[in-house]
């Protein structure tokens, strides 16, 4: 089975969930962003990697705004289950921007990035940021090539940040980004069972097709049995 949960920002304790000790070898866990356990380097960062790397299920996640890229971006691209992948140990992946990956029998479009809402207050104060998170237009396009490929049809969108129309619901008077703008068109054309976010730390379905993850562990195949229609979202423009 897969399971969906959001941001860790590198939490350890995050593992110690009990709905996490019920998962079987062949589970997976997708966390929506702000993994943060590639941060610092080192052998503490290391052991921990290879820890997570040990368990029964697999670990995948798509990057957020608070993510190490140069770090990241040093594990050589590979390919799993039908999209591009790092590798960062035996059973963790980080999922590739703009991908389609075949899990557990469904299909899943994955878009991590966004933009941190302190870049500012961080560069300032000399913190650490990366331009990285935001996607480049290449990634995008790729992204819109791989769902051409499959018709606009996927069963899950796994995303870090959500379309704007869903943002400014749960968050009025949020700033938008590139990539809100680009996933309100994914909204608009793509068809698609459900979709599932993680940056704005909240636990709360919003509708038949959108919900927002934070601490929660949440089942894919719950989500369609309280939610089973499929959602289409019309539109005159195209992606």
């Amino acid at each position: 089975m897969v399971y969906i949960t959001g941001d860790m920002h590198g939490e350890i304790a995050r593992f110690e969930d009990k709905a996490l000790a019920r998962l079987k070898r062949n589970d997976f866990l997708i966390v929506c962003g702000d993994f943060g356990f590639i941060w610092e380097g080192g052998k503490n960062e290391e052991k921990t990697l290879k820890f997570l790397g040990k368990q029964r299920y697999t670990i995948l996640f798509v990057d957020g705004t608070h993510e190490n890229f140069d770090l990241l971006y040093r594990y050589p691209v590979g390919s799993w289950n039908g999209g591009k992948v790092h590798r960062i140990d035996k059973n963790l992946y980080h999922l590739c921007r703009g991908q389609v990956f075949e899990i557990d029998g469904k299909s899943f479009f994955t878009m991590g990035g966004g933009e941190s809402a302190d870049t500012d207050l961080r560069q300032k104060r000399g913190s650490k940021w990366w331009e990285q998170e935001l996607p480049t237009i290449d990634e995008m396009q790729e992204g819109v090539d791989n769902l051409y490929k499959r018709n606009l049809t996927v069963d899950y969108l796994i995303t870090h940040e959500p379309p704007s129309k869903v943002k400014t619901f749960l968050t009025p008077g949020a700033g938008f980004n590139p990539v809100n703008a680009f996933l309100d068109e994914l909204a608009q054309e793509v068809t698609y069972k459900h979709w599932f976010f993680g940056s704005l730390h909240i636990d709360k379905g919003l509708s038949s097709a959108h919900t927002s993850v934070f601490n929660r562990i949440v089942n894919v195949d719950s989500c369609l049995s309280r939610n089973p229609r499929t959602e289409k979202m019309h539109s005159a423009g195209n992606i």
